[in-house]
């Protein structure tokens, strides 16, 4: 099997991952710009990760917030948090990414995260030479139901991309049933974090390094 293009989830396979006290300040910080200076910790935690469209509702009717408001807001917050992470140094690409320049495919980044993050990471840590595309979610509550497994961005890539045989590697289980859900094969990266993972999914293959992509894509 080759493929001629392959799209990279961004958080723990592209870039590190944010600490979630970092994102929890953010959400609490979002609270504090609407004068709610003590909310519930569930409700932070909720608006930290995880949020669902549901769940914004419910939270914003609590403390008599438009709900629309509140999500640009947080999504904003949370961007800007993520963003100061990478100028600190404590955000940064992993040493692997640089081989995908030698990768004969076309590439590309999906990722759940906000449109914006993605974009100031590609620019920030100069890679967008390195990628044909990139797609993260709009700063809309609606956006939420989008997210892997979802396949709704990874097929705007591939289209994008022209793509005929495509890859989609990641480090969650939803980035593998995304990638069945659009009917691609998918890689599973053991990051460190993800070094011990017992998958419940079945990735097409299972790897240690974006290095091992290069046997993979053109054996």
């Amino acid at each position: 099997m080759t493929y001629d293009t392959v799209v990279f989830d961004n958080d723990g396979v592209l870039v590190g991952r944010t600490r979630f006290d970092v994102l929890h300040d953010a959400a609490a910080e979002t609270f504090a710009q609407f004068g709610v200076t003590d909310p519930d910790p569930d409700h932070v935690e909720d608006m930290a990760v995880g949020a669902t469209p549901e769940r914004v509702d419910a939270v914003c009717t609590a403390y008599d917030l438009d709900p629309e408001t509140f999500w640009r807001t947080r999504d904003r917050t949370l961007s800007g948090a993520q963003q100061e992470e990478a100028r600190a140094g404590r955000k940064t690409p992993y040493d692997d990414v640089e081989t995908l320049a030698d990768l004969e495919a076309d590439i590309g980044i999906v990722s759940s995260n906000q449109q914006e993050t993605v974009d100031f990471l590609v620019e920030h840590f100069d890679l967008s030479d390195l990628f044909d595309t990139a797609y993260g979610r709009e700063e809309t509550i609606e956006s939420l139901d989008l997210r892997k497994p979802n396949p709704h961005y990874i097929e705007r890539a591939l289209a994008d991309l022209d793509a005929e045989s495509a890859l989609f590697v990641g480090d969650n289980e939803s980035d593998i049933k995304a990638a069945e859900n659009a009917g691609i094969d998918s890689a599973f990266i053991r990051r460190p974090h993800r070094d011990s993972w017992d998958l419940n999914v079945w990735p097409t293959w299972d790897i240690d390094s974006l290095d091992d992509l290069h046997d993979i894509v053109t054996p």
